[in-house]
């Protein structure tokens, strides 16, 4: 008798990322699939159904089709979506009223699959919040060995979104009066080249905009055969650099492995930080909401590690900015409980209220287009108008004793500045009349220590990140 594998080693807080063959494999997958649906039993809408979509990796066609006969199994009729990206797939969830299982392995090796699953109007679940029993359910079905059927199996249709995904977005971003501009679109070989080519472009039979798209890497290939579909790390955004300024263009964007994120490079092969993308769309989003009519608070969602350009953004507009944890799915939460129009992260996800109040890394280029589109000027200046200061960006250490690591920067920086508990620890303070702010986070996996530093200046910021820096490794 085989030994059900123990799904607590791959499915982590917000979603299920694990090897193929030996963590994930059709009987693991047909086990969740029964149990989503038991878990999502009467919020599944009028269609009692559920939507499926998969990214572009050899996997995950079989993976969905697994997952759907799961689902059919206890009862759920099954939209299946095919190929997308995740937020796709959430506007499936979203534009249907359907909860909605997305196989990705986002920016991981080809090695990788994984299920990102959200409730109907794409609301995340988490462990605390569905995703434990959703685990446990299908446990015990991988441990009894079988799947029981209800009397009553669900149906099985296709469907496809991406035209009415592209008209939406476009219909939340005007892009037809921007001046003429020339991108460089890195897609990793990941799902921006289905969407970019529908959203930007006239695939999904849309107008033509005034946009010449410069394609790079979009053949659909889950082995990734050019490089990481993670444009977080710098080398995979080297291919994408190095086009921007051979074809002379005005920007470039590179998407990860499932399209949900999106980096932007100047025209001069420089990456534009996620923190000035998220100060540059808040303020459109904060202008538009009131330009609407709406009135009364308006909130922006944004974490603690970004860069201080953005509060000081949103505060200037007439917004409230609200700090977070570090976590994508958590600002999904927060997003809801606040009804917050807009939020950004430093790992640039990108959360929009009027995007069921999930990430959309196309639309956030979209914003970031229709922004630059009108302005007099490079994309270096339009950044370089909100990043005022100096970051260190993300500093991993590796470290033996991570708790004598931590009451060593607690010893050396009390009575310096000011310190929360958010998330770690955040000291805040200045240096003969320069302010600076760093973060340590320790890991919830690893014995790790990770640094992000601030300052007004590049002089103080380099003093403070390596003083940490000597303290988290001592």
């Amino acid at each position: 008798m085989t030994t059900a594998p123990d799904l607590a080693s791959f499915i982590k807080a917000y979603d299920v990322r694990g090897l193929v063959g030996s963590q994930l494999t059709d009987e693991v997958v047909e086990a969740l699939g029964a149990a989503f649906a038991d878990e999502m039993r009467g919020e599944t809408g009028p269609s009692g159904g559920i939507a499926v979509g998969h990214d572009m990796r050899d996997s995950s066609p079989g993976f969905a089709a697994a997952f759907a006969r799961g689902a059919q199994a206890r009862g759920a009729s099954v939209i299946m979506l095919g190929l997308g990206s995740t937020d796709e797939t959430y506007f499936a969830s979203g534009h249907l009223g359907v909860p909605a299982a997305m196989f990705t392995a986002s920016h991981n090796p080809a090695t990788y699959n994984g299920i990102k699953f959200c409730r109907a109007g794409a609301q995340g679940i988490s462990l605390a919040t569905g995703l434990g029993s959703i685990r446990d359910r299908a446990q015990a079905y991988l441990d009894a060995g079988s799947i029981p059927a209800v009397d009553a199996p669900g149906t099985l249709a296709h469907r496809d979104v991406l035209p009415d995904y592209a008209a939406y977005l476009r219909e939340l971003v005007d892009l037809s009066s921007v001046r003429p501009l020339r991108v460089v679109v890195d897609a990793g070989n990941g799902m921006g080249g289905l969407t970019v080519p529908a959203v930007l472009g006239t695939a999904a039979g849309l107008p033509a905009l005034p946009l010449e798209i410069i394609p790079l890497y979009f053949e659909l290939d889950g082995t990734f055969p050019n490089h990481e579909a993670n444009p977080l790390e710098p080398a995979n955004l080297v291919d994408l650099q190095k086009a921007v300024v051979a074809h002379g263009a005005d920007l470039g964007l590179a998407f990860d492995g499932d399209a949900d994120r999106c980096f932007v490079i100047d025209e001069l092969g420089q990456p534009v930080t996620p923190s000035a993308v998220a100060a540059i769309v808040a303020l459109r989003e904060i202008t538009r909401v009131r330009a609407s009519g709406e009135t009364g608070e308006i909130r922006v969602v944004h974490n603690l590690i970004t860069s201080r350009v953005v509060p000081e953004t949103i505060l200037a507009a007439g917004a409230i900015p609200v700090r977070t944890k570090v976590g994508h799915s958590l600002i999904k939460d927060v997003m809801h409980s606040t009804g917050a129009i807009f939020g950004g992260e430093h790992s640039a996800h990108y959360y929009f209220r009027d995007f069921w109040g999930a990430d959309n890394g196309m639309l956030a280029a979209m914003h970031l287009i229709a922004q630059f589109g009108q302005y007099d000027g490079p994309m270096s200046a339009l950044a370089a108008e909100f990043t005022p200061y100096t970051a260190s960006g993300e500093i991993n250490s590796t470290v033996d004793d991570v708790p004598a690591a931590y009451t060593r920067i607690v010893e050396a920086f009390q009575g310096r500045g000011e310190v929360d508990e958010l998330d770690g620890l955040t000291f805040s303070g200045s240096t003969d009349g320069d302010w600076w702010w760093f973060s340590v986070r320790p890991s919830n996996t690893e014995p790790l220590l990770r640094l992000n530093a601030e300052a007004a200046t590049a002089e103080t910021m380099a003093a403070i990140r390596d003083e940490v820096l000597g303290l988290i490794r001592a």
